[in-house]
């Protein structure tokens, strides 16, 4: 399980507007979700056109600056996450979302793969009515092309953390790593063909 490797590596780690919508502006829209392991999660994200950076982190539980052991145990309420910054001139919050059901498999409840736990629950954590409303919309949308119910929670975001330096860029920074070859890998790539057919990833990703 991915729990047990990182645990061991912790232990050695140290704690719109009226410009040409076409061309990349200044500013800056987040959108935070999670759909399991967020090495995967940050790794599909990272290589789409308008993404300024992704961050790897928890959201939508109680405990406060929680560590990944304290994720680890399932008893604080958060899931794992990734904050994505994007330019909205580039790419929308919804198209955001829309490929987020392409990222992993939101019918399978508190469970990806060979994940299981709350941790690893399907999730959208909307920070204005406006994120929210294209969150549920393209939600039901999505529901057409699963014949199992959508178990994605849509909620608002309260406090976003970030995990521990080593989470960040895992997959890149560690590629041989057993579960990035088996689990990771496979889905980083399978979304990396989606955005090249519909000519969303950025160059050199």
């Amino acid at each position: 399980m991915k729990a047990t490797h990182l645990l061991l590596l912790a232990a050695m780690t140290l704690p719109a507007s009226a410009e040409d919508p076409a061309q990349p502006t200044t500013k800056t829209e987040t959108a935070v979700v999670g759909g399991g392991c967020f090495w995967c999660v940050e790794g599909q994200y990272e290589m789409l056109k308008g993404v300024k950076a992704v961050t790897s982190g928890y959201a939508g539980g109680s405990k406060k600056n929680p560590t990944y052991k304290d994720v680890c145990t399932g008893t604080t309420g958060h899931a794992e996450v990734v904050k994505i910054d994007f330019d909205p001139a580039v790419i929308s919050y919804r198209e955001i979302v829309d490929l987020f059901w392409e990222a992993h498999d939101p019918t399978t409840l508190n469970q990806q793969g060979p994940d299981h736990g709350t941790q690893y629950r399907s999730i959208i954590l909307f920070s204005s009515d406006a994120q929210k409303q294209s969150a549920e919309a393209s939600k039901a949308e999505a529901q057409k092309k699963f014949k199992s119910p959508i178990t994605t929670e849509i909620v608002p975001l309260d406090d976003f953390y970030p995990a521990e330096d080593y989470h960040q860029d895992f997959a890149r920074n560690n590629p041989y790593q057993g579960y990035i070859q088996a689990v990771s890998k496979p889905k980083i790539e399978k979304f990396r063909h989606k955005l090249e057919e519909e000519g969303k990833k950025a160059e050199n990703k």
